[in-house]
């Protein structure tokens, strides 16, 4: 009699760890379930904000005017030669459309004469914030040099008008999740009047 009585509580003590084993492997599981629920859940959050809300922009970059400060112009008419010197001050801004920051390497400002780069002026690099827009002031010089073997300059000097075209490339990154890198250019075209020494367009 009381070996089946011992027998009879053996086997439930091990019925009642049975149950709370199960119970335990079940609450186990239902918490690593929430766990990787929510960890979804967010990662879709992300996901969805990173490719709408917070898509990435490239930032926008326009010249706001640009002025002639100097020019020096001489013609060796023996040689076919023109002597030229034109310096010019710009004022563009960079606005970044983005929730987030944007960084920017080091870039450049670029003076060029019927598509071949006759001056450079570097961009430092630097950072704007969130939705705002900064304003640089530069100044291109013509390096004469780069034009001696152009013969198109003499021409252009003696018509009066020289075609000129700013072209300005800053690149960066924004961060949305991972880098993200963009890229902003633009270009403006202008004419010098070489005789009353002042832009025309």
């Amino acid at each position: 009699m009381q070996v089946e009585s011992t027998k009879k509580i053996s086997s439930s003590q091990n019925q009642r760890e049975t149950r709370t084993s199960r119970r335990w492997r079940r609450k186990t599981v239902v918490v690593w379930a929430a766990i990787i629920g929510v960890i979804l859940v967010v990662g879709l959050v992300m996901l969805i904000l990173g490719l709408t809300v917070f898509k990435a922009k490239r930032p926008v970059t326009t010249v706001n005017s640009v002025s002639l400060r100097d020019i020096d112009v001489s013609v060796d008419v023996f040689r076919l030669r023109v002597l030229l010197n034109v310096s010019l001050d710009a004022n563009i801004a960079v606005n970044n459309p983005n929730r987030v920051g944007f960084h920017y390497a080091n870039s450049t400002a670029i003076l060029k004469y019927r598509g071949q780069d006759v001056g450079q002026v570097p961009i430092p690099a630097g950072y704007i914030g969130p939705r705002q827009t900064l304003p640089m002031n530069i100044t291109l010089t013509l390096m004469a040099d780069r034009l001696l073997s152009n013969s198109n300059l003499y021409r252009d000097v003696l018509s009066g008008t020289l075609p000129l075209t700013t072209f300005t490339r800053i690149s960066g990154y924004v961060r949305i999740l991972f880098k993200i890198h963009v890229v902003s250019y633009t270009t403006c075209d202008l004419d010098v009047d070489v005789g009353n020494r002042r832009l025309t367009n």
